[in-house]
């Protein structure tokens, strides 16, 4: 059992979770996504409070026992893992390092704030996003399919160096 003056402070422990990859981006992490929302002790028992990136992801599993799986090999014995449906995963959360994993890996990274406009403004827009090509950096691309590898991502190609690609959709 982890001791109250042993346990490590929340901090370190995010700083672990910062190895864990999502499992179906393996590139960028759990905190990269801005999965993980809060890791605080209660008593002597770790609360890690995870919200999915959208309510039916069927990564949300692998993702928590992934999370519970990390933080045991790091001698956490009482652990708690919730899943924190509100307010809504967006991707205003993912991180700027995040950002750069994914277009690393060959991923466009959401290209605005999905915040502003609202989401239901974006899709009242006449004029279709821009996004970059995550490989030569071409504005010149077309959306293939509003869906891709997984739900959270559309499918475009670059007319430049004719590659598809992934676009992480804003949420």
């Amino acid at each position: 059992m982890t001791s109250i003056l042993a346990r490590p402070d929340p901090d370190r422990i995010k700083s672990w979770l910062e190895e864990v990859p999502d499992p179906e981006v393996p590139a960028v992490s759990v905190m990269d996504l801005g999965i993980v929302r809060d890791v605080q002790w209660d008593g002597d028992e770790l609360v890690v409070a995870i919200t999915p990136t959208y309510s039916g992801c069927p990564a949300t599993s692998v993702i928590a026992l992934d999370i519970e799986t990390a933080l045991r090999a790091r001698g956490i014995e009482r652990l708690r893992i919730e899943r924190r449906l509100s307010p809504p995963w967006t991707t205003d959360w993912i991180t700027e390092g995040g950002r750069r994993r994914l277009e690393a890996y060959g991923i466009a990274p959401p290209a605005e704030n999905a915040r502003t406009p609202s989401p239901f403004d974006r899709f009242l827009r006449s004029t279709p996003l821009v996004i970059a090509c995550p490989r030569c950096r071409s504005e010149n691309t077309f959306r293939v399919s509003e869906f891709g590898s997984t739900p959270c991502k559309a499918q475009y190609q670059c007319r430049d160096c004719l590659e598809p690609f992934d676009y992480f959709k804003c949420i």
